[in-house]
């Protein structure tokens, strides 16, 4: 079965058709800049412009960087405030003129993770984390997703985590791998007081690069492992959530 992921972030949108048993990609991915501002109708604009691209005309599974409830975003942390309140999965809809199921990104990411990438075969009380513009996270217990969670939004020292330890914050304030790694760990270590996990999984596009920091890491318990689907885990983890859009559209058959 193949769907449509579309990956909506603070800089671009990218999508790819996905080969959903398998967790693969199945075409190359398409890239378009996040209009500036990123108001709802321009972001559905260019969901509409990479749908098109592909020649899609079935389900797509889309992501977007904010707690999505029955299609709806709560919050806008790195796109335009007007967000909060938009039903973005109608807005989708109108634009594609596909079924469009919207997730938060960092639970789509987690998705893909946790079923063909570092967390298969993990039980137990897994956390994904995605550095980027921001820190995404996903929380599984028993590979069961406990969807929107928050916690780059976390305050650490009077600041949220997030503009301390993401990977953004190591560009703006031009921090060594090391000097990261200790705002990394400080956060790591207020998650492992906090609720005990078993796994962390880092993710995001700086997770190629994880030879560069990942040893610099530790917790005194919990497994640290590197993503394996980098950046194109929200395309696949979103198109995987979609299979439920087929079933409800078209039944088992």
């Amino acid at each position: 079965m193949e769907i449509l992921g579309i990956d909506i972030g603070a800089s671009g949108i990218k999508g790819a058709v996905v080969d959903v048993e398998q967790g693969v990609l199945t075409s190359g991915r398409y890239r378009l800049p996040t209009p500036q501002p990123s108001v709802p109708e321009d972001v559905g604009d260019v969901v509409g412009q990479v749908t098109r691209h592909f020649g899609w005309q079935g389900p797509i599974g889309c992501t977007f960087p904010a707690i999505i409830r029955d299609g709806v975003a709560y919050n806008a942390a790195n796109v335009d405030e007007s967000w909060v309140g938009t039903n973005g999965q109608k807005l989708f809809q109108r634009k594609t003129g596909c079924p469009v199921l919207l997730l938060n990104d960092a639970d789509a990411a987690g998705i893909a993770e946790m079923e063909f990438g570092a967390g298969r075969g993990h039980d137990g009380v897994v956390f994904v984390l995605t550095l980027g513009t921001g820190i995404g996270s996903a929380i599984f217990v028993n590979r069961q997703l406990l969807p929107n969670a928050e916690l780059g939004h976390l305050e650490i020292r009077g600041k949220d985590a997030e503009w301390r330890a993401s990977t953004y914050a190591r560009e703006r304030k031009k921090l060594s791998y090391e000097e990261w790694a200790k705002a990394l760990n400080e956060f790591l270590e207020r998650l492992e007081f906090l609720f005990s996990p078993d796994l962390f999984i880092l993710g995001g596009g700086i997770s190629r690069k994880h030879d560069k920091f990942l040893h610099l890491l530790h917790t005194s318990r919990a497994q640290i492992l590197p993503a394996q689907f980098f950046n194109q885990a929200g395309i696949v983890g979103a198109a995987m959530a979609a299979k439920a859009l087929v079933l409800e559209l078209f039944g088992n058959g």
